[in-house]
């Protein structure tokens, strides 16, 4: 199994509103995921930190094995979400993939 965690810290230039727009966008998209992508065991999205966070957005998913993380990575659903709610909302990626 392969933990694949993902800290994604939103865009300085949207506002409050667009911010939270923008993390139910992810979350719903991401967890959609769920029973589409074979190999993808297990996929939570976290929008509500605490205050004493530096980062919006974090992905706690599980895949089977590191192949299955790298088809992952180009599925195209995940491909999908990525480049429409994802990439246009966010400045930085902070990404650890660890074996479990």
């Amino acid at each position: 199994m392969v933990k694949h965690v993902i800290l994604w810290q939103l865009k300085d230039e949207l506002s409050d509103a667009q911010k939270d727009a923008a993390k139910a966008e992810i979350k719903k998209g991401l967890e959609g995921l769920a029973g589409k992508v074979p190999g993808l065991v297990e996929i939570k999205v976290n929008i509500n930190g605490l205050p004493t966070s530096n980062a919006d957005v974090m992905l706690d998913s599980t895949l089977e094995s590191f192949d299955a993380l790298k088809a992952y990575a180009v599925h195209p659903a995940h491909v999908a979400v990525a480049e429409g709610a994802v990439k246009p909302n966010t400045k930085l990626r902070v990404c650890l993939d660890y074996e479990v």
